[in-house]
């Protein structure tokens, strides 16, 4: 059987792995990217295609927009410095993450705006109507999450942002979704459940896990998925019954 070996520094790459105002990204190479629907906005290539999909299933290509998608370390600090020069601290801060704390910054996240002639680049227009709302009720099943609720504020310290999708894969998304999780809760909730003891089981067809940081050498049984968190662990995921 063969074997995944991790180390200490793997605990900062992967789909889960968790970046706001207290983790920022550690990833020092820019990661691997594709264009998304012929525009110049990139994602790393699995996020790219599945965000393809969607788009596809609901007839999304010609009315949804691409508004921003990865985003180099000189860029995101453009961005906050133009938007605190036009718009000042307060506004900044409520909608724009400080460089090297913005998801942009890791390839998993997308901007997505209503098609129109003129589209705000921070706050781009993305009702719960029409095929922008058809997108936001299928992205789990593409896995994508709503990364900022209005109800969750508190816990994530960014606004609202109903365009702002972040890429997690399935079935984390199911989950995530299901129980009304924001990405913070979700890398918190997982802890309860370590790896060799007692896992998530979910549908009876995954299990999922939690890994404390460090060098590791894990049989390859079953294992679909490894995550950093980006903070203290890793997060595995197996198919259930192998």
């Amino acid at each position: 059987m063969s074997r995944i070996f991790l180390t200490e520094n793997d605990v900062f790459k992967g789909d889960l792995i968790l970046v706001n105002e207290y983790y920022p990204v550690r990833e020092a190479e820019a990661p691997e990217l594709t264009a998304v629907n012929g525009s110049e906005i990139t994602l790393k290539r699995t996020a790219a295609l599945q965000l393809e999909l969607a788009l596809a299933a609901v007839n999304g290509r010609t009315g949804i927009t691409p508004v921003s998608g990865y985003r180099s370390m000189e860029e995101q600090q453009s961005i906050w410095n133009g938007c605190l020069s036009e718009s000042g601290i307060e506004f900044t801060e409520k909608y724009v993450a400080k460089p090297a704390h913005s998801e942009h910054q890791t390839g998993l996240a997308i901007d997505l705006g209503e098609t129109r002639e003129h589209i705000d680049f921070v706050r781009p227009d993305f009702p719960d109507g029409g095929v922008c709302g058809k997108f936001k009720r299928i992205a789990a099943k593409y896995g994508f999450i709503l990364r900022y609720p209005h109800d969750k504020e508190h816990i994530t310290g960014i606004a609202y942002e109903p365009w702002h999708f972040r890429y997690v894969g399935a079935p984390h998304t199911e989950i995530i979704t299901e129980n009304g999780f924001v990405l913070e809760e979700y890398t918190e909730y997982i802890k309860s459940f370590g790896y060799g003891k007692k896992p998530l089981g979910f549908q009876g067809k995954y299990e999922i896990s939690y890994l404390e940081a460090g060098d590791h050498s894990l049989e390859d049984d079953g294992i679909i998925g490894v995550s950093g968190n980006n903070r203290d662990g890793f997060i595995i995921t197996k198919r259930s019954g192998l």
